[in-house]
């Protein structure tokens, strides 16, 4: 009989500790940090640099978006995208692409990039426009980059920028 008490013991301080979670593990969304580099919630996210037309270099620190589920997800239901945040959408090849914006509450800016990484167009997106026409890429590409309406535009990107994307 005693064994059996500290065996139930000790099961139910696992389930205890295996249902908490620090502060350190969520994000601004309420989600809770998945395992792997540029998940929701991580601090230790990947960066994008843009050499804008200007000469200045531009730094987005992205989620990286690389299955289908993710990338069906993508920045849905979110309230707000820090100021220096985005999404990078990562497609196994280069094909014409099309974003749309349900369920995405915040207003959006777009830049799809070819394979080697030149930015070939940038968009503005309305929250919650799931309605054809989609926001179409006018070549293909392989990446899709999204971050807060006018990010591109204040810091000078422009389309023919280069990125230089997280390995």
């Amino acid at each position: 009989m005693k064994g059996w008490k500290i065996a139930a013991f000790v099961l139910v301080v696992l389930l205890l500790a295996g249902c908490g979670s620090t502060k350190a593990d969520q994000d601004t969304s309420g989600g809770t940090a998945a395992g792997k580099q540029g998940s929701r919630g991580r601090l230790d996210l990947p960066t994008v640099v843009i050499d804008a037309s200007g000469g200045k270099k531009v730094e987005v620190r992205v989620e990286v978006a690389d299955d289908p589920f993710e990338q069906a997800r993508g920045l849905m239901h979110r309230k707000s995208l820090g100021e220096d945040r985005g999404m990078l959408f990562v497609f196994p090849g280069e094909e014409e692409r099309s974003f749309w914006m349900r369920d995405t509450l915040i207003p959006l800016s777009i830049a799809y990039i070819d394979s080697k990484g030149r930015i070939t167009d940038i968009l503005d997106m309305k929250p919650l426009d799931d309605k054809p026409p989609h926001y179409v890429s006018s070549e293909p590409v392989q990446y899709a980059l999204e971050v807060n309406q006018g990010f591109f535009e204040a810091r000078g990107v422009k389309i023919g920028d280069h990125a230089r994307l997280p390995k």
